[in-house]
């Protein structure tokens, strides 16, 4: 009963913050706690595909909410530091990107 109980409450808790997402980031990160609460009720309850599918939802909002908090910048310049168009040289943590040689435009 308890269980029931625990799924009915994680399972409408993450609806009410996914409704409420476009509001604040902050929503998604709940959306994203409901959404883990979710799947350990699936865990729980023995319905592990239910289970899988919330966990991977779970990341999907993380992620969403990593990307609309700003904490991670992935916006690309399309110029370089002196304002030329610039050469993407790698994406990771930091993108570093060199000013356009006059030689890059041929193959």
């Amino acid at each position: 009963m308890e269980l029931t109980i625990f799924g009915a409450i994680a399972v409408s808790f993450m609806m009410v913050m996914y409704a409420l997402e476009s509001r604040s980031q902050h929503f998604i990160a709940a959306f994203a706690l409901g959404c883990a609460l979710s799947s350990t009720y699936g865990f729980l309850a023995g319905t592990w595909p239910f289970g899988v599918v919330e966990a991977v939802w779970s990341l999907v909002a993380l992620r969403r909410y990593h990307l609309r908090s700003g904490i991670c910048d992935t916006s690309v310049s399309p110029a370089g530091p002196s304002g030329n168009p610039g050469v993407v040289l790698g994406v990771g943590h930091l993108l570093k990107v060199r000013p356009k040689n006059r030689g890059d435009d041929k193959r």
